[in-house]
């Protein structure tokens, strides 16, 4: 057959399922690397079920791992025998090949073939490097709140969500693991050395705490790379993966306290190149978040979800402007959050118009969108606002805000340094994630819980310029507020309380004493397991109760499965006094609730009523017959 043949059984028109830019890129005899994604994708809603972390890590990795493996069997075939490039993927079920126009075609027709999108490699608007100023220009004051402070053991922005606070009660982030994936990590550096998964105090080990994305050099950037490609062992080739790591957990033990969780423990992922990253890129690190394996494993026999981090921190975006489809990693996100891991996002830089929410992650509903404020509490001209309109969703972002305008944290070589932009604002969330769950280890994987305590407690900035609540709470332009670590942790809190009222019924003699009990969780978290117990007072006896309760003789017990946080629970129990004597007190002395996450009960106080008197009124008749004086 000859190449003239080949090229007239082509398709004339792009099928359905072809992005238009794998399409154009392909032409001529062109070849392009592109997103194949299969119709079946993992069913992960039994997750939710799951009671522990581990256990819907465990089957999210098992689930996702199964279905890509055993649906992509005919569809690798193919491409193995025609010497097809390609990486297959299971943290969502799709392969990223390279190839020509036709096998585009080809691919496109397979039934088990959803669509095929395109793998741009995307450039990223990294903030540069900023110096303090010194021109008399900062003298302005509608400037002072943006002017960078001065160095401070503890950074100002740390001081600002109430971290140090926090750290003051007892936890720093101990027993919690937070990854990054972005330009790379200067992972001897002092401020990120003592805090790396990887360093024991004496030697380095980078297997399940490290990779890279990075294989190949691309093609935007000059040729080589100062990390080389593949590295064995973290490192940064533009210095914005180490300065969002140490607003985390940064902390030289010194003078240089830039993190906010220093307890904390960090692994790594680079996704970019000198700033060019790519869907596949970042499709890689999350894959690897979710089950690391060993430098130059194989993720899909090698990975160990038991070392997954618990937060996962993503200060960059995938713009659909450059080629990326807005839903392409929609699924990923979903499916990492649904193995109990918080995935934080930072909003974009493309303030201060309404609607520049618009670049994936920071769109979906599965990641906790994170816009910036300056010093002064105000949202930074560059912080991109809400709703979300890519989608067609109008969804409200971003969820919450933080300190991101002069931010100094950790620069490659040992230094620091400040930087302004959404990328910096995010890490005090993941940071404040990592506290909320060292205080708080029932919350540990229970991603929906997490985020509603840190937007509940966040100070509230009220701005409706932008759409929102009625309220003016959340709102498009500061989500619920500016993140609070020390209220987040104090909302967290597993906190009961147990009042009572007693009523005697209308009627004399009294019958019947009827009390109600109420119960309110006042945390923001949920309690499981609330059992509510009231004894029969002394000198009564039982004679009903609402809802459903069990009795063993004169204790009577109500059990609930939950009590989600705010909530409020009211039950009554009725005992008999008729019996009893007027002016009789009759005391209430024994009872209380408690749930699984409290490590003791909560008991009410005692109650005392007395019963009634039993008051006659005797009747009173006067005879109108008698006339006016009553006299005969």
């Amino acid at each position: 057959m000859t190449l003239l043949t080949i090229t007239r059984a082509l398709p004339s028109t792009r099928p359905a399922n072809v992005a238009l830019q794998v399409w154009e890129s392909t032409a001529e005899g062109g070849e392009a690397e592109f997103l194949v994604v299969l119709a079946e994708q993992a069913n992960l809603s039994a997750a939710a079920a799951l009671r522990t972390r581990e256990a819907r890590l465990r089957y999210v990795h098992n689930t996702l791992l199964e279905v890509a493996l055993r649906s992509q069997v005919p569809l690798r075939a193919e491409l193995d025998a025609s010497g097809v490039d390609y990486r297959p993927f299971y943290i969502v079920n799709m392969l990223v090949v390279r190839g020509d126009r036709a096998l585009v075609a080809r691919l496109a027709a397979r039934s088990e073939v959803a669509r095929i999108a395109a793998n741009p490699r995307v450039r990223q608007p990294l903030p540069e490097p900023q110096r303090r100023a010194k021109s008399r220009r900062w003298a302005k004051v509608s400037d002072r709140a943006q002017r960078p402070l001065a160095p401070q053991v503890i950074e100002w922005n740390v001081v600002h969500i109430n971290a140090d606070d926090v750290w003051a009660l007892g936890y720093t982030g101990q027993s919690i693991v937070v990854a990054g994936q972005d330009t790379g990590y200067d992972w001897d550096h002092p401020a990120l050395i003592n805090q790396y998964r990887g360093y024991n105090g004496i030697t380095a080990t980078h297997d399940y705490n490290w990779h890279d994305t990075i294989h190949t050099n691309d093609p935007h950037t000059p040729e080589g790379n100062p990390c080389g490609f593949d590295s064995p062992a973290p490192c940064d080739d533009n210095s914005h993966g180490t300065h969002t790591m140490g607003t985390i957990v940064g902390d030289d033990g010194g003078s240089h306290q830039v993190g906010v969780a220093p307890g904390a423990r960090w692994i790594g992922c680079r996704n970019m190149e000198e700033g060019w990253g790519a869907p596949a890129t970042y499709a890689e690190c999350f894959e690897f978040f979710l089950a690391p394996y060993p430098i130059g494993g194989n993720p899909s026999t090698d990975g160990v979800p038991s070392l997954a981090p618990h937060v996962i921190n993503n200060s960059w975006t995938c713009p659909p402007s450059e080629g990326c489809d807005w839903d392409t990693l929609q699924a990923i996100v979903e499916n990492v959050r649904a193995a109990g891991i918080v995935v934080v996002v930072s909003a974009g830089n493309s303030g201060s118009e309404c609607g520049t929410v618009q670049d994936p992650p920071a769109i979906y509903d599965a990641a906790f969108s994170v816009g910036a404020t300056d010093s002064g509490d105000t949202i930074a001209s560059f912080s991109s606002r809400g709703p979300v309109t890519r989608d067609g969703s109008g969804r409200l972002k971003p969820d919450v805000t933080a300190p991101g305008s002069w931010v100094r944290s950790s620069v490659p070589g040992g230094g620091y340094g400040w930087k302004s932009g959404t990328s910096m604002a995010g890490p005090h969330v993941a940071g404040t994630v990592v506290l909320l769950w060292s205080a708080a280890p029932s919350l540990i994987g229970d991603v929906d819980t997490t985020e509603r305590i840190i937007a509940q407690t966040a100070r509230p900035r009220i701005d409706a310029s932008c759409g929102g609540d009625l309220s003016g709470r959340p709102n498009n332009v500061y989500g619920w507020g500016i993140v609070d670590a020390l209220a987040a942790v104090q909302g967290a809190r597993a906190e009961l309380r147990v009042t009572k009222q007693a009523v005697f019924p209308m009627g004399l003699p009294a019958r019947l004493l009827l009390y109600t009990i109420s119960i309110t969780n006042t945390s923001y978290s949920t309690l499981t397991q609330v059992v509510l117990t009231d004894v029969v007072p002394v000198s009564t006896t039982f004679a009903w109760a609402s809802g459903d309760y069990a009795r063993a003789g004169g204790v009577v017990t109500w059990t609930t499965a939950s009590l989600a946080g705010q909530g409020m629970l009211t039950r009554t129990l009725a005992v008999t006094v008729e019996h009893l004597l007027p002016g009789m007190p009759v005391i209430n002395a024994a009872y209380g609730v408690r749930a699984s996450e409290l490590i003791t009960p909560v008991m009410g106080a005692p109650l005392e009523v007395v019963v009634p008197w039993r008051l006659l009124l005797h009747p009173i008749f006067k005879d109108w017959s008698l006339g006016g004086n009553g006299g005969g």
